[in-house]
């Protein structure tokens, strides 16, 4: 006999039927409904016909966001393997097998034990198995089944964004889209309305609407303007179930902000404006600013000025600032208030970017009329002329007028001017002025060779206001004057050979002239007469302004004559004709047959007169060689002469002394004087040192006063002191060293230097007794034992 085994699972939708039912502790109530029951089999093939044709056996349905106390009942596995006996055990896996979904292992009961929400996870996929519980081996096989949590409409719509932020121009058509909004509602799309969503404007109209299903916001007004208000606020709600009551919503914000357009012609405050410039006012200067103004803003606001009109057209001008959109009027030529003292102008302003959208709203330009008034003020005198150039001859007399300047005060005035020349100009003072007419006159001599151009400055001032002056090149010429005889370009010295032959060519001469000559110099050559009859040489004219010398005769002796001086007058042909006369020496020389010179007397052109170069140098060399010893021998001399570092005893500065012997006794006196440092008040401090020459003489710094009886150590270390911090003692401070064994000792002090320190009652009489050596030594203690006692 076959055995069949199946497997029921009952889903109960409602409240489970009793006999069917095994409670747990906690369970809910279920849904109210039919219980479903499937039998499965896996060896019939119409066990699998009745599978297949119960195949909705595999779905529970669980409703999310449960709010009871109890544990939400889901449904109830049953085995026809199942006698009721309690052998048979349900096990449940899979997702949240255990934690969220529990069974009851012996009746199949499953519940879920805490909220469940959709949003988080719509499915749940569990298996479900029935085992004997002695043997723990399956007596059906595992089925899988499905838990769906149906939907309830538990969220409501959210936007994507909080604010929204758009912007539309003004003036923009009804209907113009501005801005789209999306709101996204997590509940079920499939079920139900809970996830449709329906748009509408809770603030924001009439000006704006929003499209019910898609959340397009568009203009609902026509011909908003920016200037009358830039900015909108816009409230938008978007709710689900379709928008009907009872569902949930959700709003935004969105911040509409119009943006300009050119629909502004600019404006004029007032018709009329009205500016003064001073007649002094330069060029280019700014006279005043005017401004239209246009309710647009960047680049819709941009304004052009322009002079269209007006009889100041081409004395004025007109710029625009960029960053002010202001009109800059600025003057162009200069002003002359005696000329003209009243300009008028027509002035417009016109727009830079037109839109051609709004030219129905009238031409976007305006116009307003500018008055300027020229003021007066005090001006310099003015010269007829930018510039003057006079001309005037050399050699003219003193104080002859060679040009007049001319400068008068364009003010109605009219007040006086005197001229004067600017000295920094004529530091020769070679020109005067006439201060009343303004006459130039020579003061000095001219001259062209000299100077052929004289700059000067002239001066213009008011009489009755010196600080009103102008001033004016003047430029002056020198005319030439034939007041210069030409001469020799250069010294012309030549010899002529002991046997030359007659008309024999030996010299070729050329002139100059320092004047200047408009046709060209002209010279003419010719002998002195005292030498044109009597020389042994002749003068050939070439009438290019050159001439030629010639022999007279064959032969020449040097030992007969050995120099010839030959005059030359030398004229030229301007007027009046000016002539010298220049001298060409000739020496006669012996020469070779070819011409060649050999030697002359006077040996001036082979033989420079006098000593050699290399004896000139010798005879230098030995002239520096003495002055450097003679310097040498007068500094030893001087050297020697210096005073030595110690000269007297009355130089108390410190000093090392050494002796060499067991001592000197009473003729040791030289060395340390010991006066001074009984009586420290006896130092002259005014002594300066005697070894070096000072610097500079500084006033002397007075020493404190030591006291009576001071400790020997005390007072050099005082001394010591105040020549570290003397800035006026120089750095030859030599080494001085004292051995001082100090007070207090066992073997008592050695030295008669303690008896500074002593209270003076100490009897010196046995020094005596010591023998003729310490004579000198107890009469100097025996004699200040009798001061102090008388």
């Amino acid at each position: 006999m076959r055995t069949y085994h199946c497997f029921w699972l009952l889903f109960w939708a409602g409240q489970p039927h009793q006999s069917f039912l095994t409670p747990l502790s906690k369970r809910t109530s279920g849904f109210p409904g039919k219980e479903k029951v499937l039998v499965l089999s896996g060896n019939s093939r119409r066990d699998l016909h009745r599978s297949k044709r119960s195949w909705m056996w595999n779905q529970f349905f669980l409703l999310e966001e449960y709010t009871g106390t109890d544990y939400q009942y889901v449904g109830k596995l049953h085995s026809d393997q199942d006698k009721g006996d309690g052998s048979l055990k349900y096990i449940l896996s899979g997702d949240g097998a255990g934690d969220l979904f529990i069974i009851n292992e012996n009746t199949g009961d499953i519940q879920a034990t805490r909220r469940l929400d959709r949003e988080e996870k719509p499915v749940y996929i569990l298996r479900a198995q029935a085992v004997n519980r002695r043997t723990g081996r399956p007596v059906e096989p595992e089925s899988e089944f499905i838990i769906k949590i149906h939907d309830i409409n538990d969220n409501e719509p959210m936007f994507t964004k909080d604010v929204y932020n758009a912007s539309i121009p003004e003036m923009s058509d009804v209907g113009t889209f501005v801005v789209q909004v999306t709101a996204t509602d997590a509940d079920d799309p499939t079920y139900g309305n809970s996830a449709k969503v329906v748009y509408s404007i809770l603030q924001g109209q009439p000006y704006f609407s929003v499209e019910s299903e898609t959340g397009v916001i568009k203009t609902a007004l026509l011909n908003m303007d920016r200037e009358n208000r830039e900015q909108y606020q816009v409230v938008i709600q978007a709710k689900d179930m379709g928008g009907q009551m009872g569902g949930l919503s959700g709003t935004t914000t969105v911040n509409i902000t119009l943006t300009d357009v050119n629909d502004n012609p600019p404006r004029f405050p007032q018709s009329t404006y009205q500016f003064r410039a001073p007649e002094s006012m330069p060029p280019d200067s700014p006279v005043g600013r005017i401004k239209a103004n246009d309710a647009d803003v960047d680049e819709n606001a941009e304004i052009e000025y322009s002079i269209t009109e007006g009889d100041g057209y081409d004395m004025f001008g007109i710029t625009t600032d960029k960053d002010t959109q202001e009109g800059i009027i600025t003057v162009k030529k200069a002003l002359d208030f005696e000329n003209k003292n009243l300009y008028i102008l027509k002035v417009e302003a016109t727009n830079t970017h037109v839109d051609p959208r709004f030219l129905y709203l009238g031409p976007f330009k305006d116009s307003a009329t500018v008055r300027i008034q020229v003021e007066d003020v005090d001006e310099p005198p003015v010269f007829s002329r930018p510039a003057y150039i006079m001309e005037v001859k050399e050699g003219v007399p003193i104080n002859s007028v060679i040009g007049t300047v001319t400068a008068q005060d364009p003010d109605a005035a009219k007040n006086p001017v005197k001229y004067s020349v600017d000295r920094h100009t004529d530091m020769d003072r070679v020109f005067n002025i006439n201060s009343g007419n303004g006459s130039i006159f020579t003061s000095k001599p001219l001259d062209r060779e000299t100077l052929l151009w004289h700059n000067i400055t002239v001066i213009a001032a008011e009489i009755n206001n010196p600080k009103q002056s102008s001033r004016v090149p003047v430029f002056i010429k020198v005319l030439d004057v034939n007041d210069n005889a030409p001469e020799f370009a250069m010294f012309y010295e030549t010899f002529v050979c002991e046997n030359a032959k007659a008309e024999q060519l030996i010299q070729t001469l050329s002139a100059v002239d320092k004047d200047d000559s408009y046709s060209g110099h002209q010279f003419s050559f010719s002998l002195a007469p005292e030498a044109a009859s009597s020389s042994n040489f002749t003068l050939q004219d070439n009438r290019d302004n050159t001439a030629g010398i010639f022999t007279r005769k064959t032969r020449y002796n040097r030992h007969e004559m050995s120099t010839y001086f030959l005059p030359v007058v030398i004229s030229d042909n301007d007027y009046p004709i000016q002539s010298s006369t220049e001298t060409v020496t000739i020496r006669v020389c012996a020469c070779d047959h070819r011409g060649k010179m050999l030697s002359c007397n006077a040996e001036a052109l082979i033989h420079p007169t006098g000593l050699s170069t290399g004896a000139l140098v010798a005879i230098l060399l030995c002239i520096i060689i003495l002055l450097v010893t003679v310097v040498l021998f007068a500094a030893l001399r001087r050297q020697r002469k210096k005073e030595p570092l110690i000269i007297s005893k009355e130089d108390i500065r410190d000093n090392i002394v050494s002796y060499n012997d067991e001592g000197g006794g009473e003729e040791d006196t030289q060395a340390f004087d010991i006066g001074t440092l009984r009586n420290p008040e006896a130092i002259d401090d005014n002594k300066l040192r005697r070894d070096i020459v000072p610097e500079t003489l500084f006033m002397p710094r007075r020493t404190a006063t030591v006291r009576d009886n001071t400790d020997v150590r005390d007072f050099i270390n005082q001394r010591l002191k105040e020549n570290d911090t003397d800035p006026t003692a120089p750095p030859y401070d030599s080494l001085a060293t004292y051995a001082y064994e100090g007070n207090g000792s066992v073997a008592e002090s050695l030295s008669s230097l303690e008896s500074v320190t002593t209270d003076g009652d100490q009897d010196y009489d046995y020094l005596s007794d010591w023998g003729p050596r310490f004579k000198k030594l107890a009469d100097m203690y025996g004699t200040m034992d009798s001061d102090k006692d008388s």
